[in-house]
């Protein structure tokens, strides 16, 4: 196997693809072309036949601006990928996007691009493998057996996540973890050195990492080394490759020249001379067509010979490999809701405790469900009691603590949750979402169903003051496309978040939990059930119609606004409350079913909310009002702050008494 004339193929492959877009990043894919081409030749297990096979090797290309280099190698290896959508590169309509992207391109595992996600995303596969390999490997039959492989730059290494990531997985240990590191001291500013001066291995060596460097062109180098990797079973690895960024280019390579910009027709045909490879765009050799394609058939015959390890498995083990099944397909029970216990009306409870008795019951009837906090489990009222913990040698248990890493934290969920095996949530307070967010952009793009438990969700925190009350981050959570966002008002209404969010498949879901008691309501005395999976339902009313006055709110605003149109029922006004835990939800409904609840003819409307009013607009109409906090919050008890923001049930009468004049 000629890997000299593999790695070129995949530099000019990737060269053709950056210069017909006239739009790219052609340095990495020429600097790491002879690291991908050994690893994809020689070590990675995989089948372009079946990309969802369980037991293959995951590789993220976490590096994601150098996408032609991964395009070229699932064209070569055989995935559906036809040479057409490497010559489409970055336009309308192709599989081959600027950034790889999850379930967009075959064969791609993880959306990569934002710098040091694609790390995190790669310690979450990780540590899933390590999960199921302590759930269902047996003595006589190992059935799950992987590695994951990255492929990460300099950038990636100086991002705040990348330090967060790298800790955790020296911690645990993760011995099946490789990353290659690009070594090539450029970055778009020019040298790295500017700024960057870490040594690297001892960083790395620091965070408990196996560490090797090598020459990044030199074949045997890269081999050898990723054998010692794979042997290091009780750490991770990193592999220092020193490379050239634009490898070949005689003109551009080792400059900041070619990390983000074509090289030009010209230059391009000068580094194909050098090369030795062929003038003829995106030419690819019949030798080489013909490696990837024996690579391919002895792929194709470890997914097989795994089939029938797994059927000798199912055989000795009939419910394990039962177990195994439900988790990968992600099934949930269909009385999921009857094995969840109900709250007794007319008490108390803060909706983040409530949650935490949901989730026991939650946890002990969906056996794959995984999750934990960023050190904040006891206050998040997230720790799955009597089920062990995540940690170094210690993969058989249900609770993630991921220290105080939030970013981390989103990124190594994404992981877990795309290796597949397991359903996961993640905790911490609402106004550390934050901290979360780029992982939740890419969870959110990528369509995975991660569950984010926010607690502490308003000013109500009080005493903390306003470093510690989220206003605006409700809001924004809102707006981020493909999250589903729920804020429940009482204990009922949290059951029902957590049954709304294991049943989304399609992305995230955001849960907003209170840190103060809130009443919980007697059903038998409203209108309806709770009937938050729609959304927004009428939680209380006195006639049910001809309405004078609507007023919607969600979580903690719920009860004050009952309170408020109790009290304007007493003086003959026809009043109806609407509890609004999900504008994702609601949205999802009938046009029917929307005008059932916001009924067009009732144009006098007020929302009630303890955080950024924008966005209810749309819901109130223009003659209808807002009552929520445009400022920072205070340090002060939250019953104090209620009464000078004017967020309680006085001043939702008295507003909605002046709009009724």
């Amino acid at each position: 196997m000629d890997l000299k004339l593999i790695a070129n193929t995949i530099r000019g492959l990737s060269m053709d693809g950056v210069q017909a877009a006239n739009s790219g990043h052609p340095g990495l894919p020429l600097g790491m072309a002879d690291v991908a081409a050994v690893l994809w030749t020689q070590f990675l297990k995989h089948n372009p036949q079946n990309p969802q096979w369980a037991n293959r090797d995951r590789f993220v290309l976490s590096a994601g601006h150098g996408s032609m280099l991964i395009y070229s190698l699932l064209h070569l290896a055989g995935y559906d990928l036809p040479l057409n959508e490497l010559k489409n590169f970055r336009q309308w309509g192709s599989k081959t996007a600027g950034h790889p992207e999850y379930g967009h391109t075959p064969g791609v595992e993880t959306t990569t691009g934002p710098l040091g996600q694609g790390c995190g995303n790669a310690v979450g596969m990780a540590i899933a493998e390590k999960m199921l390999a302590a759930r269902f490997n047996t003595k006589d039959h190992k059935i799950v057996d992987h590695y994951t492989y990255v492929i990460a730059s300099e950038g990636e290494f100086m991002e705040g996540i990348s330090h967060e990531v790298f800790s955790l997985a020296g911690n645990h240990g993760l011995g099946d973890l490789i990353v290659f590191y690009d070594e090539n001291f450029i970055s778009i500013e020019g040298d790295t050195h500017i700024t960057y001066t870490d040594d690297v291995q001892k960083r790395m060596e620091a965070y408990g990492w196996h560490v090797q460097r090598i020459n990044g062109h030199d074949h045997d180098d890269i081999a050898s080394a990723t054998r010692t990797a794979q042997k290091e079973t009780g750490k991770p690895s990193v592999i220092i490759c020193n490379t050239t960024i634009g490898f070949g280019s005689p003109n551009k390579a080792g400059s900041h020249d070619c990390h983000g910009a074509p090289l030009g027709d010209d230059e391009v045909s000068l580094t194909k001379e050098a090369l030795g490879i062929s003038q003829e765009k995106f030419f690819v050799p019949e030798e080489v067509r013909a490696a990837f394609a024996e690579v391919a058939k002895e792929n194709a015959q470890r997914e097989s010979d795994w089939n029938d390890l797994f059927a000798e498995y199912a055989k000795a083990n009939p419910e394990k490999a039962s177990l195994w099944k439900a988790c990968i397909a992600g099934e949930l029970p269909e009385n999921l809701a009857e094995q969840i216990a109900d709250f007794e009306a007319g008490g108390s409870i803060a909706t983040r405790s409530a949650s935490g008795k949901v989730l026991q019951d939650i946890a002990k009837a969906v056996p794959y469900l995984v999750g934990g906090s960023a050190d904040l489990a006891p206050s998040n009222n997230t720790d799955l009691k009597g089920m062990g913990d995540i940690g170094a040698n210690a993969f058989e248990g249900r609770n993630f603590h991921y220290g105080v890493r939030e970013t981390g934290m989103g990124a190594i969920m994404n992981g877990v949750q795309v290796h597949g095996g397991f359903r996961i949530f993640g905790a911490t307070f609402l106004v550390f979402a934050d901290y979360v967010r780029p992982t939740t952009r890419v969870a959110a793009l990528m369509g995975l169903p991660v569950i984010y438990v926010y607690t502490h969700d308003s000013f109500y925190v009080g005493e903390d003051g306003p470093t510690h009350q989220p206003i605006e981050t409700l809001m924004s959570l809102r707006i981020t496309p493909n999250v589903t966002v729920i804020r429940p008002s009482d204990a009922t209404e949290t059951k029902c978040a957590w049954i709304a969010a294991l049943e989304n498949k399609t992305g995230p879901t955001a849960m907003l939990f209170t840190r103060q008691n809130l009443p919980i309501f007697d059903r038998t005395e409203l209108p309806s059930a709770c009937n938050l999976k729609k959304g927004a339902y009428t939680i209380w009313e006195n006639a049910e119609s001809n309405h004078d006055i609507l007023i919607a709110a969600s979580g903690s605003e719920v009860w004050i606004s009952i309170e408020a149109g109790k009290k304007l029922a007493e003086e003959g006004k026809k009043v109806r409350v609407v509890s609004f835990p999900s504008w994702e939800l609601f949205e999802a409904q009938s046009d029917e079913y929307k005008a059932s609840v916001f009924p067009p003819e009732c144009t006098c409307r007020l929302a009630v909310e303890a955080g950024h009013p924008h966005g209810w607009e749309k819901y109130v109409g223009l003659e209808g009002k807002i009552i929520g906090i445009e400022h920072f919050g205070a340090s002060a008890p939250g019953g104090v702050l209620a009464e000078k923001f004017g967020i309680n049930a006085d001043n939702v009468y008295k507003t909605a008494k002046t709009m009724l004049t």
